[in-house]
């Protein structure tokens, strides 16, 4: 069941610790595995519980342009800031079929849309030129860019307007991604590290270069380690062992194993995050 009391817990020490945004019903929050029901519960709950403190990007996006349609709309009653839609995962549409889907749900919708290109777990990769295509549109704003190709950002922001946001995906690669036209992430290392993740987007966009450099090889490791099983296993282990958490995980996933929480224990260890 979904963890009222944690779900709060770890509202609150986002916003204590700088997080900029918070993003419900993302990948570590499980949002594949949840029915509709809860999906918008959470999404809903989130925002009573920021209260506007930060700006609340509701998970929205389905495999079903429909659903989608659905969801975002009733994130938008639900006062949400904007919506992250994945792509259409497992359809595998073409360009056209991409356009024509995030094309509806702007026109059925009036919330801020960021993109959110992820070919490794939706086998369906957006283009620069899409993307650019869907720029024109009212109400599309940005793109979450985590197709692991960092000369992805520079193709994307050489076609769209500088209004147009694109914020990382990728942890590892978020330094680099900042130096081709990124201007922030949407992070899995944030879920246990949102103090150190804001400083480190903070210090680029300050212009604090030599202070962004000392923190991404900081969190380089972790950024690495948070992928040694299939995300958020890991990330969720270690929410748990902070105690953040009860333990768990929903099927088909399962809990980080035994023989992988020896090397994540070591590397967070390090970090002073488990003593």
């Amino acid at each position: 069941a979904v963890d009222w009391g944690a779900l709060e817990k770890l509202l609150e020490w986002h916003l204590e610790n700088g997080t900029h945004g918070i993003v419900p019903m993302g990948t570590t929050g499980e949002s594949a595995t949840l029915d509709t029901d809860e999906h918008l519960k959470v999404i809903k709950r989130t925002i009573e519980v920021v209260r506007g403190r930060v700006p609340v990007i509701a998970g929205t996006g389905s495999n079903s342009t429909a659903e989608a349609i659905h969801q975002t709309q009733e994130a938008e009653r639900a006062g949400a800031d904007a919506c992250l839609l994945v792509t259409p995962y497992y359809n595998k549409p073409t360009q056209d079929g991409l356009y024509a889907h995030y094309r509806e749900i702007a026109l059925a919708t009036s919330v801020p849309i960021i993109l959110y290109n992820v070919p490794p777990r939706t086998a369906c990769d957006m283009n620069a030129t899409t993307v650019a295509r869907l720029s024109r549109l009212d109400g599309i704003v940005g793109i979450k860019e985590a197709s692991g190709n960092v000369e992805r950002v520079k193709e994307i922001r050489n076609l769209v307007d500088e209004e147009f946001v694109i914020l990382s995906g990728e942890d590892a690669q978020t330094r680099q991604m900042f130096d081709y036209g990124a201007r922030g992430a949407i992070s899995v290392t944030a879920n246990i590290l949102p103090k150190e993740m804001s400083e480190f987007c903070w210090s680029f966009l300050d212009g604090d270069l030599v202070r962004c450099d000392e923190l991404d090889k900081l969190l380089q490791p972790v950024h690495d380690i948070l992928f040694i099983e299939v995300s958020p296993s890991p990330t969720k282990w270690v929410l748990n062992q902070m105690g953040w958490i009860e333990d768990g995980i929903r099927l088909p996933l399962l809990p980080l194993s035994e023989q992988n929480q020896i090397s994540v224990l070591d590397c967070v260890t390090k970090l002073g995050l488990i003593n």
